[in-house]
């Protein structure tokens, strides 16, 4: 099934966020689903495991870096 998420990037504890959500829009974008990058927010497109890989794959590399919060809505309703 295809599903769109919304995911949110928050590094905590620095005043240079701006490379780690750089690295990890970077990183959704080499996989297998669409990406659209926003202001706040980027969307993802693609098929449901697909996404839930990578976002997990995405997440733990940007955790490992530094301490962040990631806010995630996901729909299966949304026009993909």
């Amino acid at each position: 099934m295809k599903i769109q998420a919304e995911l949110s990037l928050y590094p905590l504890r620095t005043r240079t966020y701006e490379k780690s959500i750089e690295a990890f829009i970077s990183g959704l974008s080499q996989s297998a689903i669409t990406v659209i990058p926003g202001e706040m927010s980027t969307l993802i497109t693609g098929e449901n495991d697909a996404v839930f890989q990578c976002i997990s794959e995405c997440y733990e590399r940007a955790a490992c870096v530094e301490d962040v919060i990631l806010v995630a809505k996901f729909s299966n309703a949304c026009q993909v």
